[in-house]
């Protein structure tokens, strides 16, 4: 997370982990969640906080999701079911769940079938938001697996040279686990930034950098600029421009499509904007391809090497993808999870209105 996102020290306060589950997983059940569920919905919440990705844990996503429920856009108890199944593959209907909740059964899914047939393969249509792919992908890495998690989302970015958006931030995330290094941990979104950072910008008061979004005939803003209303801006494909790439992240946001969208045999949000996010679920079983110590130790390796490459002038140290998200996940367990005070604001207002006890601070 860059530094212009993080909370003020003026603004923070600092929560125990279990008080966040234990808040977090009342709240889903207050909407209707059955308990085992909410329990599910709440892990992956705090854990992306716990791993420093605010920008999908409780300060943006849970008020939204809780919307959600109240506005009837989300399912609190969907049956989600199989709807076309092989030995390494399957594709979900999730009926209209919250994908936070209906992603793990999914990669567990991924995971069961990789132990049979080396690799597992699973599409879920027709679910609520995602929240961070990551989270998915490294249930498979716990596994001694790489894992491979993507979703497709609602039309926010600009393909090159357009003027309208056709597609979502569209993530991508691949785990894989090493012996002695924190394990390998990529997940980005295909946009130059993902529309949840603009929320943590605007809580804190942080300006948008040149070239992260486009006016709304979708020429890229040049110059820093404070965060604009909702409808006057699109977002921009991972490179921002041509010259600069955005042709890759255009791509790449398409691969989403393809892998997530079409395979699960339905149409992207440009065609359908009803259609809700589709996702997709991908674990590789090492021992299937190679020893799985000689996979881990080979990946120290390479880890380690990136590691302690000499950074360049100005930057403190070289960093791998994974890294500080373990770093974080040590010191937040430890002295509590950064929340910025009109988060907690929040906090006090739904477990009020809910009849629930206050979130419990440090």
């Amino acid at each position: 997370m860059l530094e212009r996102f993080n909370v003020p020290p003026k603004d923070e306060v600092r929560v125990p982990e279990q008080s966040l589950r234990s808040t977090v997983t009342a709240i889903f059940e207050k909407m209707g969640v059955p308990r085992q569920a909410a329990v599910e919905g709440a892990d992956v919440l705090v854990m992306t906080d716990l791993r420093g990705v605010e920008t999908h844990g409780v300060s943006n996503m849970l008020r939204s999701y809780v919307q959600g429920y109240k506005d009837k856009r989300l399912n609190p108890r969907p049956e989600w079911h199989i709807v076309r199944e092989a030995p390494g593959t399957a594709t979900i209907d999730a009926d209209g769940g919250l994908g936070i909740i209906l992603g793990g059964p999914a990669m567990r899914l991924a995971i069961e079938k990789a132990r049979k047939v080396g690799v597992g393969i699973v599409t879920m249509y027709n679910s609520g938001h995602m929240g961070a792919v990551g989270h998915f992908a490294m249930m498979a890495a716990k596994e001694d697996m790489v894992g491979i998690c993507m979703t497709a989302l609602s039309n926010r970015v600009v393909p090159t040279f357009a003027a309208e958006p056709r597609l979502g931030t569209n993530p991508i995330a691949v785990a894989a686990p090493a012996k002695s290094e924190p394990p390998f941990l990529f997940d980005a979104a295909t946009s130059t930034i993902a529309e949840n950072k603009l929320g943590l910008a605007a809580r804190v008061g942080a300006n948008l950098l040149p070239g992260w979004v486009s006016d709304n005939q979708g020429g890229p803003v040049t110059e820093e600029i404070a965060v604009p209303k909702r409808g006057d801006y699109y977002l921009l494909p991972l490179g921002s421009t041509r010259e600069q790439g955005s042709h890759k992240g255009y791509g790449l946001a398409m691969m989403v499509e393809v892998l997530s969208t079409f395979l699960a045999g339905t149409l992207p949000d440009a065609l359908n904007p009803a259609g809700r996010a589709r996702s997709h679920f991908a674990a590789y079983d090492i021992a299937a391809f190679t020893d799985v110590d000689t996979f881990k130790e080979n990946l120290d390796s390479m880890l380690k090497t990136l590691r302690t490459t000499p950074p360049a002038e100005g930057h403190e140290r070289v960093l791998y993808p994974g890294l500080p998200e373990y770093e974080a996940e040590q010191d937040r367990r430890a002295n509590g999870i950064p929340l910025h005070k009109e988060v907690i604001q929040w906090f006090d207002d739904i477990t009020a209105e809910l009849s629930l006890p206050r979130l419990k601070t440090m």
